[in-house]
């Protein structure tokens, strides 16, 4: 049975909501990915920032990623998947909430990211085609 743990990639930086989306824009450029997850001072994860998030809510609406900050586009409580989850149910996570990224949460801490990618890496052909299905009728 693979795990959440083993399909994930590791390393998840977060930004802090206190950051300024222009640093999380840098920080996404450094890394060269298209989201963050958003940790508060409690090193807790609190939502997810992505690269279209800061295009579409700061700068289609004119507001300044100088100023505004990531905790400004928090929205609702994220959804993770449990580090010992099997492969059903991340799939099943992502494809009924429609997210194409998984914060894994290990002892209630952030550990790792699944992302599109690292699903095709690293489950087959079929499994990785009906979850693109899934998430994808929906755009």
């Amino acid at each position: 049975m693979t795990t959440a743990r083993e399909i994930m990639h590791t390393g998840a930086i977060c930004v802090e909501e206190s950051e300024t989306l222009a640093a999380a824009a840098r920080r996404m450029s450094e890394l060269d990915v298209g989201a963050l997850p958003i940790c508060g001072p409690d090193d807790r994860l609190h939502g997810i920032i992505t690269d279209r998030d800061i295009v579409v809510k700061c700068l289609a609406k004119g507001k300044d990623p100088k100023t505004m900050t990531a905790g400004q586009l928090e929205q609702g409580k994220p959804i993770t998947i449990d580090a010992e989850a099997d492969t059903d149910r991340v799939l099943r996570a992502m494809a009924e909430h429609k997210i194409r990224r998984l914060p894994v949460i290990d002892n209630h801490r952030l550990i790792g990211m699944i992302s599109e990618a690292d699903l095709a890496r690293r489950l087959p052909e079929e499994q990785v085609g009906h979850f693109v299905e899934a998430v994808c009728a929906a755009h």
